[in-house]
């Protein structure tokens, strides 16, 4: 979107019926074989548990300090039920959607993933080939193994996000970067100023930098798929890995205590370096990580295109709110900014509630990791179509035939009223 295009125009709900079709075709196709007992994207999440070391599945897996925040999302989606209409008509069901200029086939995307590749072997080129593929948009972590330039040509319409430090003279040269590159998105990741308290990776032996310790060493053993198929696999033919989206430059390997140098004065990061971002980046920005009316405002002060109402997935500060209770009055603060959702996502009548609650769309990443894990792109791809086929039987049961017919009051909460 052009910097004089209307805000308003930057998320637009249609009917198209080549599209409905296209989803019908797929659900009436099987899968895989090696996909028929993955029925739900909380399937990949079962096998991979027992695929991957307890070390890179908790990593993944796991919240900060009780887990409260990644709970707490999920449940206030659970504490939202449906009334559903009846005898509509809902033939030729269409799910696709606009998002800044860009028409997608379904209102979600694949969240930012760090350190995927150390799940999954290439995991950001597979979910990003799996995304180009659906016709949905995929966001590239900073925290890749994978340089970004290798993931924009696989797919040039990925969003790039990125963790910056509160030094322009830093960020400035990853900016030019990055438009370089061409991606026409930025994300920038507003919470996480330091590093959340994540205990469960330091009691299965997780780190970060890798460290090879006996325990380490012993549960890779123990899996010699992952062993196998993504650390030696990536060795073999593309060497060390490293952190190579954190900076301008190359980081450093993954194995590194140099790491920390790519975290220094995060907690200097503040809206005047948001104010110099818009400046200098032509494209589209989104801000993720918005859990107030306050920064909300702030966002759109600054320039930005959007933001995404996000608490990091529960990895950040625990007890954080979820997104989706404070989700109605952040669309309340900014109604001419594109507000986005990220954060308890796993089934469609998920993805629909938060749409009915007035998000633009929604943004999920854990399970499309898992998937990658089990069945690289093929497997990405897999749960994708899940998903997609989940919301296109769910818009039926809810007497719809197109996104834009959801309503608030289609939509109750299970709380008693006060």
């Amino acid at each position: 979107m052009s910097a004089d295009t209307p805000k308003t125009a930057a998320v637009s709900r249609t009917l198209s019926e080549p599209a409905s079709l296209a989803v019908s075709a797929r659900a009436m196709k099987a899968p895989p074989r090696r996909f028929r007992s993955l029925l739900s994207l909380d399937d990949f999440e079962k096998v991979a548990r027992r695929r991957l070391p307890r070390m890179i599945f908790g990593y993944v897996d796991g919240a900060v300090e009780t887990g409260s925040a990644m709970r707490t999302a999920g449940e206030a989606l659970t504490e939202l039920s449906f009334v559903p209409r009846t005898l509509m008509d809902v033939s030729g069901r269409e799910q696709s959607c606009t998002l800044f200029g860009r028409r997608y086939t379904a209102p979600f995307g694949i969240a930012p993933l760090g350190g995927a590749a150390m799940v999954a072997y290439r995991a950001d080129s597979e979910m990003a080939a799996a995304a180009k593929a659906a016709g949905v948009p995929m966001i590239l972590s900073a925290s890749s193994l994978i340089r970004l330039e290798e993931i924009v040509r696989e797919n040039p319409d990925a969003w790039f996000q990125a963790y910056l430090s509160g030094d322009q003279s830093r960020i400035d040269p990853m900016i030019d970067r990055v438009a370089a590159a061409g991606f026409g998105t930025l994300v920038v990741t507003a919470d996480t100023p330091v590093p959340g308290n994540r205990e469960n990776n330091t009691r299965s032996g997780f780190s970060m930098p890798l460290r090879v310790t006996p325990k380490v060493a012993l549960d890779s053993l123990l899996h010699p798929r992952w062993l196998l198929g993504t650390v030696a696999r990536t060795f073999i033919k593309h060497g060390v890995p490293h952190f190579e989206n954190m900076d301008a430059v190359r980081g450093p390997p993954m194995m590194s205590q140099n790491f920390v140098r790519n975290l220094n004065n995060r907690d200097q990061l503040a809206w005047r370096h948001v104010e110099a971002i818009r400046a200098r980046w032509k494209g589209r920005l989104v801000i993720k990580g918005i859990l107030s009316t306050a920064d909300a405002r702030a966002a759109r002060e600054c320039g930005a295109d959007g933001v995404i109402v996000s608490n990091h997935g529960g990895r950040q500060l625990d007890h954080a709110i979820a997104p989706m209770i404070v989700l109605p009055e952040i669309l309340a603060a900014v109604p001419d900014l594109a507000v986005m959702l990220d954060g308890g996502i796993r089934r469609g009548t998920d993805v629909l509630k938060a749409l009915a609650l007035g998000a633009h769309f929604v943004f999920l990443g854990r399970p499309f990791l898992y998937a990658a894990a089990i069945g690289g792109k093929a497997g990405v791809g897999h749960a994708i179509g899940l998903l997609k086929d989940e919301i296109q039987r769910d818009m039926a049961l809810l007497g719809l035939r197109g996104l834009e017919e959801l309503t608030s009051d289609m939509i109750r909460s299970r709380q008693p009223a006060s």
